[in-house]
């Protein structure tokens, strides 16, 4: 017995070590990991949520930190669900919130037409093929950490659980939910500013 079972309680050494942390529910999650996560990442910030509007409300300076990030030279993504879409009709069906889905992607789209074009600033919609698969899963990426939301049901992004993954090494849950925002990204639209 190499490791004491106390030593081997606290240690992840399996499957779960790239889970850092697990929340019940988004909203649950510190609002200042969120603005760590953006303020400390140095090359990737990839945010592939069907809105991604609370960003521009809740992380503080928000749209400068985006602007000196890309100026930086960190690449800085955007995955949008397409106001205009099916999905996303069907979706403020679901819901039934006054703050609906359109206008959520549309204070994203505010947000980023008033930062103009930068370079390493890079905006998609989700392809209408895919838009089923990314509204019902987030993903925030912070270059070796991610954020990650599993949309349940009828609830909305804020009241579905979070995961927050650290990478550890190759093939793990980081790199499996990376690699399908990637996907989602690799058929999205341009966004037109």
């Amino acid at each position: 017995m190499i490791w004491p079972q106390a030593v081997r309680d606290r240690i992840k050494t399996g499957n779960d070590r790239e889970l850092a942390h697990s929340y019940p529910y988004r909203s649950a999650c510190p609002s200042t990991l969120w603005a760590d996560l953006v303020g400390s990442a140095k090359s990737e910030i990839f945010l592939s949520g069907y809105t991604n509007y609370f960003f521009w409300t809740q992380v503080p300076a928000f749209a400068e930190t985006v602007r000196q990030k890309a100026e930086s030279g960190c690449r800085v993504r955007f995955l949008l669900g397409n106001p205009d879409g099916e999905v996303t009709r069907q979706r403020e069906t679901i819901e039934d919130v006054a703050l609906n889905v359109s206008t959520r992607v549309r204070i994203t789209l505010e947000n980023l037409d008033r930062l103009g074009a930068l370079d390493g600033l890079e905006a998609r919609f989700s392809a209408p093929l895919d838009a089923i698969n990314h509204v019902s899963l987030s993903v925030f990426r912070f270059d070796d950490d991610a954020l990650v939301t599993p949309h349940l049901a009828r609830l909305v992004g804020h009241d579905s659980p979070l995961l927050h993954l650290r990478r550890h090494g190759s093939g793990g849950m980081f790199d499996r939910f990376t690699e399908h925002a990637e996907e989602l990204w690799s058929r999205g639209v341009p966004v037109q500013g």
